[in-house]
């Protein structure tokens, strides 16, 4: 994920966490079934459909050798994650804060674990894992010049007392106990969010069956604004 990449996402994630509790403040019982509401839904369902494109081409080998010419998975998984956060934003624009029915409910958290999941897997263990990288260099540094004072303090009696570059031995040590806590927080944190995977694809396959389910209901019920 490059730094527009994020800093783009991020402000779309920002303001779909403010979108969501703004029912509080406002509410329209009737938009998601105007002309406008209903807009604003069918564009978020055709985003949605669309992320399976990535699904497709990273999962099915004959779809990947037919895109390629066309586009790179890289791309297409750039799309997925703007596609997901848009489709997100416009969902709850269509809802106009009328969460009442259990299908509506359900779906708008199915559609917030999507992109949660989605986020988590493709930004923060990305750069959880560049964290841990950098901090295991420097921690194999630190330990490198640890082992340098007590080579010159192996052969006197007198105790290691510094760095040869001028750290003093107690910052030394701790600062080595610094970072093997913190890379053993993020090792550990990393582990339990892996799963993120399992919970990105459940979360979708819920979200598919009340999407479907919520677009038989309108044209079963009838498009308020054909009437």
């Amino acid at each position: 994920m490059t730094q527009t990449e994020k800093v783009t996402v991020g402000a779309l994630l920002s303001a779909l966490a403010l979108l969501v509790p703004a029912f509080l403040l406002h509410r329209a019982p009737r938009f998601a079934g105007s002309l406008t509401g209903s807009m604003f839904g069918i564009a978020a369902a055709t985003l949605f459909v669309l992320l399976l494109s990535y699904t497709a081409m990273k999962r099915q080998a004959w779809v990947k050798e037919r895109a390629k010419a066309w586009v790179s998975i890289g791309g297409l998984l750039s799309f997925h994650v703007y596609a997901g956060t848009v489709g997100a934003l416009l969902g709850i624009i269509h809802s106009g804060h009328k969460f009442d029915s259990p299908l509506g409910i359900t779906l708008v958290v199915a559609m917030l674990a999507v992109v949660s999941s989605g986020f988590v897997g493709r930004y923060y263990l990305v750069q959880l894992g560049e964290d841990m990288r950098s901090q295991q260099k420097e921690l194999k540094l630190l330990r490198d010049r640890y082992d340098v004072i007590a080579a010159a303090a192996g052969g006197s009696t007198a105790q290691p007392v510094g760095d040869p570059s001028g750290l003093p031995l107690d910052r030394l040590l701790g600062a080595i106990s610094d970072l093997e806590v913190a890379i053993t927080t993020r090792e550990t944190i990393k582990r339990t969010l892996n799963r993120w995977v399992v919970v990105h694809v459940v979360a979708a396959i819920v979200m598919y069956a009340l999407l479907a389910l919520h677009i038989w209901s309108a044209f079963y019920y009838g498009l308020r604004w054909l009437r």
